[in-house]
């Protein structure tokens, strides 16, 4: 696990590496176990280390003999040992036990197809002198990220958007674009980026690109969806528990120690309960985080699976306090604003876990592949309400809405609130309201004059919609897990667990996300996934004799925090602060009027702006931190 950048510099004798270790000196926190360079008259590759798998030998960037091929990694590789194999039956001699090393042979044997072989989470750079080709990759699923900008006289990519502007060839201006996309998605989704000229390389894709050329990109992998292959639902159980088993056996490897996050839901027992098994005596270590607002706690779940695993458990309690101290931090802590407000408590969790590991196993990864969210079970509801006459869906949308705001996690009165909010609009786009975010229309009134000039006939959802129609013969089921794993999880949930977990120097494993079982779970029926009312339920029949009843027939609760009633209360300075008529009017991207009105209703209790009060302190904490003077007036 590390931190990568680099550039190309087309002509210029100026010496590359101090641009080049301000980079790497700006990742620190996602290596800060080592770092190397190396540079030539063409490029500079730089990388910090967090070390995992060869502590003595694994350094980078790593070549081959003859120092034709370099390589810089970010991730793991989990079959590194299976390729290596492979590759020494070929006759390729290698000098260490990393994972990074296979790499560089890979590419000599495979070419530019060698990525398509790779089973991991990874965002790497292999430099080819011979043929003077940059190839960048990123893993599959998303868990690793990775950022570049093509300049005229320069290209430049690293893992965070941080590393990029120390370059001085990098513009760090707001994309105004990318703004609206932040409020429809409350993060920016791939290939954008918050900043005008950073793109992100969208997960299974790679990137190449020579001194002075243009950069091609181009997918490797996409989800594939092949349900309708002949077994019966014993038959598809035990086919997915014994992948999972395999899933986390390959991802328990490492050289340092290793412990579990664990929520109480049902993914992250799976994980712990099958590990426990596969561990034999060693004693696993487990890590939980909870809040004292009883709705949003989950510790009691946690300690169930803890004790039946006999694991080491540790717990720590997040307040509104902790949240109110760390909002100034978060311009440090993310390089792109993001809304998810379980970010900061994820931060806490695995700062506190990195007291004792290096490497954590998570259950990110099964709520998207399996149908485990709300949004599976609204889906079906949109088609029951269809059939109702439009004088109905107004009278009821009229009534939903005149409910009062609850401070319960996942409240009936909410869940229905974004049910009818997403009613009017096309099937991504109402999934998506369901999850979180404004329409281009409901950004209107938020956004200042000028922004709405420069963002006017923009849609935000324009390339959600190309995204699902470009893949054809969706089921309605599929169509929303391909979804949800593209957007939702690839750019929110594993984008969080990125910047949180590596602030900490501390790396996640989720083993859901291994490549054999998300494919396996593409070629489950959608009608195992979701079985009437019953969500995950293929998942569940899988986990029977495993996972306690108790956790196996949960209501679903994902990792939520209580902010709407935090700004009500003990956040509610932070929130005037912050969002003051005053500074708000001097920064010349939100209406003044709008953001003092959806204040006042919050803190009357009369209206639930969580989401979006939320997404503007998050943005302006990271505004704060990158855009310090920057007025759009």
């Amino acid at each position: 696990m590390c931190g990568i950048a680099g550039f190309f510099v087309n002509g210029g004798s100026v010496d590359r590496r101090p641009t080049l270790r301000r980079m790497t000196d700006s990742l620190r926190h996602r290596g800060p176990d080592d770092e190397g360079f190396y540079v030539d008259e063409s490029v500079a590759l730089g990388v910090r280390r967090l070390s995992i798998i060869d502590l003595e030998t694994g350094r980078q960037p790593i070549a081959n003999e003859d120092g034709t091929v370099w390589v810089v990694q970010n991730g793991e590789i989990y079959n590194f040992r299976e390729l290596r194999d492979e590759l020494e039956r070929r006759g390729h001699r290698f000098r260490t036990a990393s994972d990074t090393e296979v790499l560089v042979h890979a590419y000599e044997q495979y070419g530019g197809e060698f990525v398509s072989r790779l089973d991991g989470m990874f965002a790497l750079a292999v430099w080819d002198v011979v043929n003077r080709n940059l190839i960048l990759a990123r893993d599959r699923m998303g868990e690793k990220p990775l950022y570049y900008y093509a300049g005229p006289d320069a290209f430049v990519f690293g893992s965070e958007v941080r590393a990029l502007l120390e370059h001085p060839a990098v513009p760090c201006e707001l994309g105004l674009e990318s703004l609206s996309r932040y409020l429809a998605f409350e993060y920016v989704p791939a290939p954008h980026s918050i900043l005008a000229g950073v793109a992100k390389l969208p997960p299974g894709h790679v990137l190449t690109v020579g001194p002075g050329g243009k950069p091609h990109v181009a997918p490797y992998w996409d989800l594939v969806f092949a349900g309708g292959a002949s077994a019966s639902e014993q038959e598809w159980a035990e086919r997915l528990r014994a992948q999972l088993e395999a899933s986390v056996r390959a991802q328990l490897v490492s050289d340092v120690p290793l412990g579990m996050f664990l929520s109480g839901g049902v993914d992250s027992s799976a994980i712990v309960a099958i590990a426990a098994r596969l561990s034999g005596r060693r004693r696993l270590q487990t890590f939980s985080l909870g809040f004292e607002e009883t709705s949003y706690d989950e510790r009691a779940f946690a300690r169930l699976i803890a004790r039946q695993c006999g694991t080491d458990h540790g717990e720590i309690v997040f307040s509104a306090g902790d949240a109110r101290a760390l909002l100034d931090d978060v311009g440090g802590l993310l390089d792109e604003p993001l809304v998810d407000g379980s970010f900061l408590p994820t931060y806490v969790l695995s700062r506190f876990a990195r007291q004792a590991v290096t490497v954590v196993l998570s259950g990110d990864g099964g709520d998207e592949l399996f149908c485990g969210y709300p949004t599976f079970i609204a889906d079906r509801g949109v088609r029951w309400a269809r059939h109702l006459p439009a004088w109905g869906v107004r009278w009821a949308t009229s009534a939903i809405n005149r409910l009062p705001p609850s401070s319960r996690y996942g409240s009936v009165e909410f869940l229905l609130k974004q049910f009818v909010r997403g009613l009017p609009h096309p099937p991504e786009a109402r999934t998506q309201l369901l999850l979180g975010g404004l329409s281009a229309a409901e950004q209107v009134s938020l956004l200042s004059p000028a922004v709405r000039a420069a963002c006017a006939g923009f849609d935000p959802y324009e390339d959600l919609t190309r995204a699902v129609a470009d893949v054809p013969g969706l089921g309605s089921i599929d169509r929303l897990i391909y979804q949800h794993c593209k957007f939702y999880l690839a750019e929110q949930n594993l984008a969080t667990v990125d910047r949180a977990s590596m602030a900490c120097g501390l790396e996640v494993r989720a083993p859901f996300l291994d490549r054999a079982l998300v494919e396996l779970a593409g070629q489950i029926p959608a009608d195992l996934k979701v079985r009437g009312w019953t969500t995950k339920y293929i998942l569940k029949r899988a986990l029977r004799g495993l996972v306690p009843p108790a956790v196996l027939a949960r209501r679903k609760q994902g990792f939520g925090v209580p902010i709407g009633a935090w700004l009500r209360g003990p956040l509610r300075p932070v929130l005037e602060e912050r969002l003051a008529r005053e500074r708000v009017e001097r920064l010349g991207l939100f209406d003044p009027d709008t953001t003092t009105r959806l204040i006042r209703e919050h803190v009357e209790g009369r209206h639930d702006h969580r989401k979006i009060l939320w997404a503007l302190l998050m943005f302006d904490a990271w505004r704060e931190r990158y855009l310090p003077t920057a007025r759009w007036t």
